[in-house]
């Protein structure tokens, strides 16, 4: 699971729904920022997405190409929580099935590249909930936004995860490696 968070747990405020700029994310980014990024991301691995993030994913990644993200992103195989997956046009796409949480522990279970779910915030907390995520990206911003989406539901039972590293950018971003325990 790969998110970006701020320092209060915030991963999108109210109003920023436009992936391209980013808002309260764009003036951390930088080249070491996104090739530690790339790094923690992997070179092949298949994504699961919420519907919400698939929309606005797929507006903005399949005019992209090269750079660290582009032609991975575009290249891996989607697996999108929804209940519309004949109106899904970006892939290639997976099947998760009728059950999700199904799919996904199905997909868990064989052999394949990494699951990889960035954003996704009710798939997330889910995925949490249901003890299927095996590791947590977290790209914190040196930032307190107060109110808007949180990565964590407050009704979440007790997860341990191990501290695996921890890279910084110049400008102030820490990237967090933790793997469940258990």
């Amino acid at each position: 699971m790969m998110e970006h968070i701020s320092l209060d747990g915030v991963i999108a405020p109210p109003g920023d729904d436009d992936y391209a700029n980013g808002g309260w994310t764009a003036a951390y980014r930088s080249p070491e920022g996104a090739a530690a990024t790339a790094e923690a991301q992997g070179d092949r691995f298949d994504l699961l997405l919420g519907r919400k993030t698939y929309d606005l994913w797929s507006g903005y990644w399949p005019k992209m190409s090269g750079g660290p993200f582009a032609d991975k992103i575009n290249a891996a195989t989607k697996y999108i929580a929804t209940h519309r997956p004949e109106s899904l046009e970006w892939g290639p796409i997976g099947d998760l099935g009728k059950d999700a949480i199904e799919g996904i522990r199905r997909l868990k279970s064989q052999d394949g590249p990494d699951l990889l779910i960035w954003g996704s915030a009710s798939v997330t907390s889910v995925l949490l909930q249901q003890g299927l995520v095996d590791e947590l990206v977290l790209t914190v911003y040196p930032i307190l936004l107060g109110k808007g989406k949180r990565c964590f539901s407050d009704s979440m039972d007790p997860r341990e995860f191990a501290f695996v590293s921890s890279k910084a950018s110049r400008t102030g971003l820490l990237l967090n490696t933790y793997r469940h325990v258990g």
